[in-house]
């Protein structure tokens, strides 16, 4: 998948893994998005979505909500009062607050009405997107990959995440064919292993090991998480002593890391090599607030 180039150089003959060219994907994936929602029936509005609590009309005003916020707050600098953030557990609550306030505010709107928002919100997204210094400081940082602060690249690509899986949660609920292509997909899940360093920061393993990740099918691909002298690391390619190679079906990725399957089950679609401890850690990884 393209990349854009990285300003960190290797160092200790270990490259670390470059950034993620999302820029691009946004416009795509909104017209995708858009044509999906024309094409909705009256009642596929109120079916019920992977999203708990949420119908297809719930989901579709919560990617219009937050695609609006997004621009006010990132792109327009208007930032409302917020409460006193001090620790992760407070940030999940904050936001869910927000998610919930922004599907209800919407959720009486007609499917016209919210379609006719979505396409100005869309293009407006795109635009702001594309227009990134992809290296500068972003205004959010990824939470979930245990950042303080991020590069644009990575909230960008943060941001295709969102878009993409929660379409993918309208077209399982409505029974349309999905985008899980290698030029959508593949940079979704690339995106998500991103929290993999962060995710198994507290997994002991000697200096030089090396767990592979795997992610079968089309979009798939192969991830590499190396332990340095201090932490573990996403590296370019093998690098050090393989502990383990955990394999994925691309069928379920998106789903381990958005809460879309319980562990159990993906346990027994999963296949580990090595040390079970180490591979299967994974499966608790999510690449999302909540």
């Amino acid at each position: 998948m393209d990349t854009l180039p990285t300003p960190n150089e290797p160092t200790g003959g270990v490259e670390p893994l470059g950034p993620i060219n999302a820029a691009p994907l946004i416009e795509v994936v909104e017209r995708h998005l858009l044509q999906l929602l024309r094409g909705l029936r009256p009642e596929d509005w109120d079916k019920p979505t992977a999203a708990p609590g949420w119908t297809v009309r719930d989901v579709t005003c919560h990617l219009l909500d937050t695609e609006l916020r997004k621009l006010s707050l990132a792109r327009d600098r208007h930032a409302p009062e917020r409460p006193d953030i001090r620790s992760n557990e407070d940030l999940v609550a904050f936001i869910d607050s927000l998610n919930a306030a922004g599907v209800a505010s919407y959720r009486g709107l007609s499917a016209p009405v919210l379609i006719s928002l979505m396409e100005v919100a869309s293009a407006e997204s795109a635009r702001y997107h594309s227009h990134l210094d992809p290296l500068a400081l972003a205004a959010f940082a990824v939470s979930w990959a245990g950042e303080d602060s991020s590069p644009n690249w990575f909230d960008t690509a943060r941001e295709l995440t969102e878009r993409w899986h929660h379409q993918q949660q309208i077209r399982d609920a409505v029974g349309r064919p999905g985008i899980m292509t290698r030029e959508l997909y593949g940079p979704v899940v690339d995106c998500f292993m991103r929290a993999l360093p962060y995710h198994y920061r507290s997994v002991g393993a000697s200096r030089g090991s090396l767990a592979v990740f795997s992610v079968s099918g089309d979009a798939g691909g192969r991830w590499y998480l190396h332990r340095g002298p201090e932490a573990w690391a996403l590296v370019a390619r093998e690098t050090g002593r393989r502990v383990s190679e955990t394999t994925i079906p691309q069928e379920i990725a998106w789903r381990i890391f958005t809460k879309g399957i319980d562990r159990e089950a993906a346990r027994e679609l999963v296949t580990v090599v090595g040390d079970a401890a180490i591979g299967l850690h994974v499966l608790g990884m999510l690449a999302i607030v909540g």
